[in-house]
């Protein structure tokens, strides 16, 4: 056993800062749900009795959900000070500890980023990536641009599809549909479908707008304009709607993001509800949530791609047997002394202990909500 695994056997937790942000966004997401035009982080860092600190942060939906967050967790800290460093006995042991409360929205996200933050803290007292903790090597991992595409007129769509892939970074993107008429739907992708590349890789996502009715109609119209899925097009939790789309459309359905932890995943993957998954670390259960998922996925011969915070899943993906696409936003950009780069259509995780995830502690002293 070397010195470094001797000194991580003695860490024990010894305090938290959970500090709720807004985070400026280079451009306006329109989802057929809201507006998003500033992202609320919380951000979190553990700190352990030998003087490690490990990091996380998830995307808190509202203000109000990053503020909700830091009482939850003041609440963990009470029941595991004086612990071991041990992710998956402490995830055990707080999630009974909540199950009255319900293991469920703010819970869940608070419970998700201290497993990423508790990971972290662990990898970094190795000396390794995350990545190599979770028994995988660092290598890329496919990459599509989500910052912006959201509804907005079909020239306006083609304009900030090319921005988006200016650089040459990305080879893939996604917009978000879902407007009044199935006609404003088609228009908008072949608007972006004929500015971008033939080579470029076109995601769509109505963010649940839709009924099952509409959704095989909408289905039908789109699936053969160059797309590469249909995301959440009805009700997330509506297995057997979606299990329907996904027998009688030809283009993969994609859902995920709202999965309460493996077990709702499970359940998806049982119910035929799906094509492609694409789980959200801060509701899956963190890193330790995100496993046990990557093997239902594995388990089920299923494609499974990221949602939002890429700087943690570009390594969980990297341990992924089916990873398919990492969610690439740069909310979190603001307040990173060093974001995650994008080379060649692919994330480049850093060979750094833990996740790479270093504050700007100005920028976060700057963004800071009240």
């Amino acid at each position: 056993m070397s010195a470094a695994a001797i000194a991580l056997n003695g860490s024990r937790i010894e305090s938290l800062r959970a500090v709720p942000v807004l985070a400026p966004m280079r451009y306006t997401l329109g989802t057929s749900a809201a507006a998003i035009k500033g992202a609320p982080l919380l951000l979190l860092d553990v700190r352990t009795s030998d003087g490690i600190v490990g990091r996380g942060y998830t995307f808190a939906y509202k203000p109000s959900g990053a503020r909700g967050i830091v009482h939850v967790l003041d609440d963990a800290l009470e029941l595991m000070r004086g612990d071991g460093l041990a992710p998956l006995d402490i995830a055990r042991k707080l999630e009974r500890r909540f199950a009255l409360l319900g293991v469920t929205g703010i819970v869940r996200l608070a419970l998700s980023v201290l497993d990423m933050a508790l990971w972290d803290a662990v990898a970094i007292g190795l000396g390794q990536p995350l990545v190599r903790v979770l028994g995988a090597s660092p290598r890329p991992v496919l990459a599509y641009n989500s910052n912006g595409l959201g509804l907005m007129a079909p020239e306006a769509a083609a304009d900030e599809a090319l921005k988006l892939l200016a650089d040459g970074a990305f080879k893939a993107v996604k917009l978000r549909l879902g407007y009044p008429t199935v006609a404003g739907d088609v228009a908008a992708i072949r608007a972006v479908r004929k500015a971008i590349a033939d080579d470029v890789t076109l995601l769509t996502d109505y963010n649940q707008a839709l009924t099952t009715v509409e959704a095989l109609a909408r289905g039908r119209a789109i699936q053969h304009e160059g797309i590469a899925w249909i995301e959440e097009p009805i009700r997330h939790d509506d297995y057997a709607g979606n299990a329907q789309l996904a027998r009688e459309l030809e283009v993969p359905i994609q859902i995920g993001e709202n999965f309460n932890g493996p077990a709702a995943m499970a359940a998806a993957l049982a119910a035929g509800a799906c094509d492609l998954v694409m789980p959200d670390a801060g509701r899956i259960g963190g890193v330790s949530g995100w496993m046990q998922a990557a093997g239902l996925a594995a388990a089920h011969g299923v494609p499974m791609s990221s949602h939002l915070m890429p700087e943690v899943t570009s390594h969980l993906l990297a341990a992924s047997p089916t990873a398919h696409y990492l969610e690439y936003v740069d909310w979190a950009a603001p307040v990173l002394q060093e974001p995650l780069r994008i080379v060649d259509g692919s994330a480049v995780i850093p060979d750094r202990p833990g996740s790479g995830i270093a504050w700007d502690e100005a920028a976060v002293a700057k963004y800071k909500l009240g």
